[in-house]
């Protein structure tokens, strides 16, 4: 079986309610197995031996979650080996200086077109600083991400392709749990 983290945006902010003991249920209909969650905000670690990609899974999910809580809710997926990948090469993490407690990843549903990456990559929100590699944004913004201009929204806009944002913390729990 294939370990999957999959990361739903906006789940638990205003009227978009899901309690995670419901949230597990609505993936055990789905016939995933061993099914974690972490935190309020919509992680869900699982494993399944279905032939599906990530993408698939992905829209499995959100049509449940759309059919029983009349809402959508975008839903990334990522592997267990994609995640700890996304923690190998976080650019920020050989720079000096750098605060931890201050690193971000935005997840990219898809690759973004490369000349859409090109479009945003001199960009200057300084301090506020990003890099883009394939499907994950690594972000460091010194004064912290609820004042950044570089939210779900920018990099949805500008790559026109669904985001979600998780604490550089909660990526590696995230990554833990997936390896368990």
């Amino acid at each position: 079986m294939k370990t999957y983290i999959s990361i739903l945006r906006a789940i638990n902010v205003g009227r978009r309610k899901i309690l995670m003991t419901d949230l597990k249920a609505l993936y055990e209909e789905l016939n995933l197995k061993e099914i974690v969650t972490y935190i309020q905000s919509g992680n869900v670690i699982f494993k399944t031996d279905k032939k599906i990609s990530g993408q698939g899974l992905a829209k499995k999910i959100e049509q449940s979650i759309a059919k029983k809580y009349q809402f959508d809710v975008p839903v990334i997926i990522r592997t267990g080996d994609e995640m700890k990948k996304t923690i190998a090469v976080n650019p920020f993490l050989k720079q000096k200086g750098i605060n931890l407690e201050k690193l971000h990843v935005t997840f990219l549903a898809e690759n973004p077109e490369q000349v859409k990456v090109k479009a945003i990559q001199n960009l200057d929100y300084m301090p506020d600083k990003f890099v883009i590699i394939d499907n994950d944004v690594y972000l460091y913004c010194p004064n912290g991400y609820g004042i950044t201009k570089l939210s779900n929204g920018f990099f949805e806009n500008k790559l026109k392709v669904t985001a979600t944002t998780r604490n550089w913390r909660t990526v590696n729990i995230l990554a833990e749990l997936a390896a368990k």
